[in-house]
């Protein structure tokens, strides 16, 4: 069966016309500050699996303002700042103006050269109430003008040393502009930028945070893992989840004030669990554990709830496209990240729940069948193009189709966060 394009409404056909909406392709990465509390997100938008910028900058420019206005910025960013690469004729057309000043940070690209047109229009943008940063900024005189209006200045940790980082400093020093240390991917790379005076961090580091090995589960975390892994059941145990929820005050006081709640009009309280669970219904039943688990799980890291939920959407979606179960593939996408959310082991984590075999070893960073999805989505959220190309000719799934089912994911989990608040 041709796969279904969530793009276009379309089916993944070599004969099929031309869909009637231009393919969007983007990845999103996190920018967060010291007490990991996310700021927003770059937003990197592509014509394809090959950067946007590439070609035309005029064409590039209304495609990246287009494809903002499409997607929504709200949508992608959780309604925090938007990080948007600006090529010149981006700045000086005044074309971003088309993007809301009050969440959209516009990102100077190193290849911008700060000539008079360039500083007069930022200085205009500035005024009307955009925020402007300097992307991988190396330390050149000729940028002081451009370091006046900035207010963040984004330093490359994987192309930059310490001493040349000391040069930005030198630089920067009395501008008023934030440092924000970028690429950072790992607890030790994210130590030697709080060390150096950054002030905001973009990378996947909070996705590898220090491992304790003799740490426990919590019982009131077990309890959580333990809805989660019941989830992957179909049909639903319901005898077994309400034994589990009985026995957990926290969740059961989030079922109970849903089920009570004035969306289902009740005349009556509900008391029990299980006429909580058949109030709600399954499909809000389910929804409610994976947003609940993901903030129970991640209460030091909020920046992860969002990214597990992300993973286990775009993995439920693809799943039958590649004869996957979905059901399984959802809590393989929301429990890759929670050795980072408990700080244990993935080995500890998984033997102790009651995972196949397969599934299992696919936590574990085996590559098999049941891993294809969690791959995939790492390489959109890194935005590995080359990798996401390849592993999607091997599968038969169209470059159109998978950036819509990530677009999807990101959408449904900023939506499943909001209704849980």
């Amino acid at each position: 069966m041709p796969a279904l394009d969530v793009c276009s409404g379309t089916t993944d056909r070599g004969d099929a016309g031309a869909s009637p909406y231009p393919q969007r392709f983007l990845a999103r990465q996190p920018i967060l500050n010291k007490r990991m509390e996310v700021l927003g997100y770059e937003l990197l938008f592509r014509s394809g699996w090959e950067d946007v910028f590439r070609g035309d900058p005029d064409e590039s420019t209304r495609n990246m303002v287009d494809n903002c206005l499409y997607m929504g910025i709200e949508s992608l960013t959780n309604h925090g700042l938007a990080f948007v690469n600006c090529t010149r004729e981006a700045l000086v057309s005044r074309l971003v103006t088309l993007l809301p000043a009050k969440s959209t940070v516009l990102e100077v690209l190193e290849t911008v050269e700060p000539d008079a047109e360039v500083v007069e229009a930022c200085r205009e943008l500035r005024g009307m109430g955009y925020e402007l940063a300097l992307d991988d900024f190396v330390p050149r005189k000729e940028m002081r003008p451009l370091i006046e209006l900035a207010s963040y200045i984004k330093v490359d940790f994987r192309l930059s040393d310490a001493e040349e980082r000391r040069k930005v400093h030198d630089l920067v020093r009395g501008s008023g502009a934030a440092l924000l240390a970028e690429k950072v991917e790992d607890q030790a790379e994210f130590d030697v930028a709080c060390e150096e005076g950054y002030d905001y961090f973009q990378g996947y580091f909070f996705c590898r945070p220090k491992i304790v090995a003799n740490r426990e589960i919590s019982p009131n975390r077990m309890n959580y893992l333990r809805l989660l892994v019941e989830m992957t059941r179909k049909p639903l145990n319901l005898t077994r989840v309400t034994d589990i929820v009985r026995v957990e005050p926290s969740f059961c006081y989030r079922l109970l004030r849903l089920a009570n709640s004035a969306l289902w009009g009740r005349q009556r309280e509900v008391a029990s669990v299980r006429e909580a669970f058949m109030v709600v219904g399954e499909d809000r039943f389910r929804m409610l554990v994976s947003v609940a688990a993901s903030c129970v799980l991640s209460e030091k890291q909020p920046a992860l709830i969002s990214l597990s939920l992300e993973r286990a959407r775009f993995c439920e979606l693809l799943a039958p496209m590649i004869g996957e179960n979905p059901t399984e593939q959802f809590m393989l996408g929301l429990l890759s990240l929670v050795d980072a959310m408990l700080e244990i082991p993935m080995e500890a984590i998984a033997n102790s729940l009651p995972l196949r075999a397969e599934a299992r070893a696919a936590l574990l960073g085996a590559i098999n069948s049941a891993a294809v999805p969690l791959c995939l989505i790492r390489s959109f959220e890194a935005g590995s193009w080359d990798r996401c190309a390849g592993e999607a000719e091997a599968l038969g799934v169209s470059e159109a189709t998978l950036s819509g089912l990530y677009i999807d994911a990101v959408k449904w989990a900023s939506e499943s966060v909001a209704s849980a608040r």
